[in-house]
């Protein structure tokens, strides 16, 4: 079905700006960047898919049911997003917030041409129909000069959907609910937006990567849409009969004095209210996993762990898994979704909660973005610290949230997501 070639390449970032320019030319593209950052669990340092040969989006119920039978029936690599929404095809649940954006709930398309980059060797998949075109486009790309300048985005004005009084006001609302009893943690997210605004996708993307080095960075366009993401957490990844997820629960900024920011770390790393909101996720991701997993196999191979970033410390855990292989992997994703680390717990009462609070839909953060391989394996990414844009609506989106729990400070959580802003408050404002 699919033709293969390798090729070595001597330059691979000068070769990955090259391959990311290249795709620009056609209206389906998933592009996902390690930037090179060590993750014990990494594939691939870069991925690329683009132009679609068959495709599937719906906002329909039963729309797990519908990926996993075109999943099966490509039994190819098939690369797209799950939308935070889809919460409402695994449980009872509504979404009627405001929604700017007019994403599709689900889409994914099944490529005709894939490049898979790791070190210095790339592996380039094209289907058999197009396998005369990979010495051509192989040519092509390497020639693509990447020290022109791209046209920059005008200067958006951004808005935020909550002023901070009202942002405080729900904050206490979500607290009263965890006094009472009703949950112990929600995640709570506003918008920020820009309406009437258009802007160059890749060179934002650009600038927004450049900013944070994610290793879990993405640049999609499927037609009119695009998400141009610097996350750095994973949702879940299956391996043969192993399962990865990595939640992220507790920031920290980072300081450019190295004594004040191993102070910070240190100091992110025993912070008992961040430990606690990090556990409680461990312990959701646990029981989510559970429900696939064989008998006695969920474990957490990290616990509280910082990691660090351009931009902030985070705390990481690493919890896992193993499955029978008859266990189809649609059904794994199903059974996490949405992921703990953007939700809360208990999960459905947390959503419900979340859903009365927030004032906009979550649209595609909070969401996944990633792959399936044709062997049944995946990887997907958390949809954080990302911009969505509708380019027909010129509509421009980026959400942020934090965990609220019992000792949540409602000027603190504040304060964290202008953090978790700030990359992309810069890449559109700057």
């Amino acid at each position: 079905m699919r033709s293969t070639r390798k090729f070595n390449i001597n330059t691979p970032v000068a070769f990955k700006e090259q391959l990311v320019q290249w795709a620009q030319q056609f209206e389906e593209v998933v592009w996902l960047d390690s930037n090179d950052y060590q993750q014990h669990y990494s594939s691939y340092d870069a991925i690329l898919a683009v132009e679609a040969f068959t495709a599937i989006k719906t906002d329909e119920k039963q729309a797990f049911e519908k990926l996993a039978e075109y999943q099966e029936t490509t039994a190819d690599w098939i690369f797209g997003y799950l939308s935070y929404d889809l919460k409402n095809d695994v449980e009872a649940l509504v979404s009627k917030n405001k929604d700017g954006l007019a994403f599709p709930e689900l889409y994914f398309f099944q490529p005709k041409k894939i490049f898979l980059l790791k070190e210095n060797e790339l592996e380039v998949q094209y289907l058999n129909m197009v396998a005369d075109e990979i010495e051509i486009d192989f040519q092509e790309i390497t020639t693509i000069d990447c020290t022109r300048k791209l046209t920059p985005t005008e200067r958006i004005k951004i808005k935020l959907s909550l002023t901070k009084d009202v942002y405080y006001q729900k904050i206490n609302k979500v607290l009263e609910h965890i006094h009472r009893g009703d949950i112990y943690e929600a995640n709570f997210c506003q918008e920020f937006y820009a309406e009437g605004s258009a802007i160059n996708p890749l060179a934002t993307y650009k600038h927004l990567n450049a900013i944070s080095r994610p290793p879990f960075a993405s640049f999609v366009r499927l037609d009119e849409l695009y998400i141009l993401s610097a996350s750095p957490e994973r949702y879940i990844k299956k391996e043969g009969n192993k399962i990865v997820s990595q939640p992220i629960k507790g920031t920290a900024k980072r300081a450019a004095n190295i004594e004040e920011d191993n102070a910070i770390k240190f100091q992110l790393e025993k912070d008992p209210k961040e430990r606690s909101e990090n556990i409680m996720i461990v312990d959701l991701v646990r029981n989510d996993l559970s429900k696939t997993a064989t008998k006695g196999s969920v474990t957490v191979e990290e616990l509280c762990k910082i990691y660090t970033f351009d931009q902030v410390h985070q705390m990481i855990s690493t919890v896992t898994s193993t499955v029978d292989s008859n266990v189809k992997p649609v059904e794994i994703i199903k059974t996490t979704f949405p992921m703990g680390s953007m939700t809360g717990a208990p999960k459905i009462s947390a959503m419900e909660i979340i859903e009365d609070v927030e004032e906009t839909k979550r649209s595609i953060y909070s969401g996944a973005i990633g792959y399936f391989t044709p062997n049944n394996d995946f990887d997907f990414n958390v949809v954080i610290r990302s911009i969505l844009y509708n380019e027909n609506k010129k509509y421009v989106s980026f959400s942020v949230g934090g965990a609220i729990t019992a000792k949540s400070i409602p000027e603190k959580e504040y304060e964290e997501c202008l953090l978790k802003a700030k990359a992309m408050r810069e890449a559109l404002e700057n």
